[in-house]
């Protein structure tokens, strides 16, 4: 889907997002800034997923702000424009900043 509209609006920037801590394995995040990047997308926020309640899933484990850190200079090292990366960010982390390039 995003590598389609990117093709059909290639000048409206894309942006996507993971939340991390559900039994992930690191070379996965990886794998899919990579996807992310190969279809264009240059926006991206990674944060940690936190149950909101009994009845969604359970933490697997809390990610460290050292591999928010990590991830967020791979992301950058794979052409990402703009990255927010830490435990407390959501997809809306300084939505207006990254729209105009500032973040």
């Amino acid at each position: 889907l995003l590598q389609r509209f990117k093709q059909r609006h290639p000048g409206v920037p894309t942006k996507s997002g993971l939340m991390l801590g559900l039994g992930e394995e690191l070379d996965e995040v990886e794998q899919v800034l990579r996807d992310l990047r190969a279809h264009g997308v240059e926006m991206l926020t990674l944060g940690q997923y936190l149950q909101p309640s009994r009845d969604h899933l359970p933490v697997e484990r809390f990610v460290t702000p050292e591999e928010f850190k990590q991830l967020e200079q791979l992301a950058y090292d794979l052409g990402f424009d703009q990255v927010a990366s830490g435990p407390m960010v959501r997809s809306s982390y300084h939505a207006d900043l990254q729209a105009e390039g500032v973040f």
